[in-house]
């Protein structure tokens, strides 16, 4: 760090050598409380580590708000929980995977990824213009919960071909394209079988490099026994880049 820097001696993370001051990214003022928090200004520096997004205000990371939205639509008749549930599935640190321009300030991620609350799932149906029932939470948020664990295992059961010494892979983001068929899905299309009612694009951080996975959502057999009860079946598999596809003919072939 410069010395003639004005900021020398205030524990700033960036290096003033090649910066003036005006510039610094780092907000110098005193915090009013005694909380620790990350000495950037991520109001705008944010914006370097994240992917491009059409919606500033939601994460691309999740497409959910940057701040979680708990509080009751207007148009709410019943009152929703607003209690989270943290997953099984480790939360890739996204300034270290955003590569050599990461944020200079140390962060403390989740270890985890947090599902979200009742509250959170339904103002996300209606910020899609779904017509979701405040009655039906108490049994969507449980399903979409337990199928995002699903296709997690899944992952690991490809992320066993790669030996990991970072302590396994972490999920760094995911994003949902019900519009958008993968080629596979389109094939079968054509061969008359039924096409998935929603597709998921999920990244994962293996080691620093990042590994894209897609998930084919289907219709499942329905019990018979209980004809009501929701029944998925999950296609997951590498994206179809020469790493990917290498994975799908070894594990075609059993290797």
């Amino acid at each position: 760090m410069s010395s003639n820097s004005n900021t020398a001696g205030t524990g700033c993370p960036v290096d003033h050598t090649n910066r003036s001051p005006a510039t610094c990214p780092v907000n110098h003022q005193p915090a009013t409380d005694q909380r620790p928090v990350c000495p950037v200004d991520h109001s705008t520096s944010l914006k370097a580590f994240l992917p491009p997004s059409d919606t500033p205000h939601l994460d691309p990371h999740n497409q959910m708000p940057l701040t979680p939205e708990q509080t009751p639509t207007t148009a709410q008749g019943a009152p929703l929980s607003t209690a989270r549930t943290t997953s099984s599935i480790p939360r890739a640190d996204r300034y270290q995977a955003a590569g050599p321009s990461e944020c200079p300030a140390l962060h403390e991620e989740a270890p985890m990824w947090i599902y979200p609350s009742e509250q959170m799932f339904f103002n996300a149906m209606k910020r899609k213009n779904w017509n979701p029932h405040e009655t039906d939470m108490k049994t969507v948020v449980p399903i979409h919960n337990a199928v995002n664990e699903r296709c997690w295992a899944h992952i690991l059961e490809w992320e066993q071909r790669h030996p990991n010494q970072c302590g396994g892979p972490k999920l760094l983001r995911f994003e949902g394209k019900a519009k958008e068929l993968t080629p596979k899905a389109r094939v079968r299309s054509w061969l008359g079988y039924q096409t998935p009612f929603d597709r998921h694009d999920w990244t994962v951080d293996r080691c620093g490099k990042q590994v894209r996975y897609v998930i084919d959502f289907y219709e499942g057999k329905r019990d018979g026994r209980n004809p009501l009860a929701p029944s998925f079946f999950l296609d997951v598999r590498p994206a179809m880049t020469v790493e990917g596809a290498w994975d799908r003919v070894r594990r075609l072939v059993g290797f």
